[in-house]
């Protein structure tokens, strides 16, 4: 119960940032982008935007894909566990 109320806490943490939320949406939006693509798109710099991808992939949230000198980014399928949790969260609260 502890390591799953942990993991929805990190979650929770990564999910709380306006930039990785802009992320998720264009990628929700657009399936599959490129960090320079998504960059451009939310005005943020490549460093920046490559470092906030790279917490969304620790957490399982994106999953990303070499493509010659780009790396390209996607939502992992099972991003619907995030939102599982995020109602197990809600339940527990009230």
């Amino acid at each position: 119960m502890v390591s799953r109320e942990r993991e929805l806490e990190k979650q929770l943490k990564v999910l709380a940032n306006r930039r990785r939320l802009a992320i998720l949406r264009y990628l929700k939006k657009h399936k599959e982008a490129a960090v320079g693509e998504i960059a451009h798109e939310i005005k943020l710099s490549f460093k920046s935007t490559s470092k906030h991808l790279a917490i969304l992939a620790a957490l399982d949230i994106v999953e990303r894909e070499q493509r010659s000198l780009q790396m390209f980014y996607r939502l992992v399928g099972n991003s619907s566990s995030l939102f599982s949790n995020s109602r197990e969260l809600e339940k527990r609260l009230i």
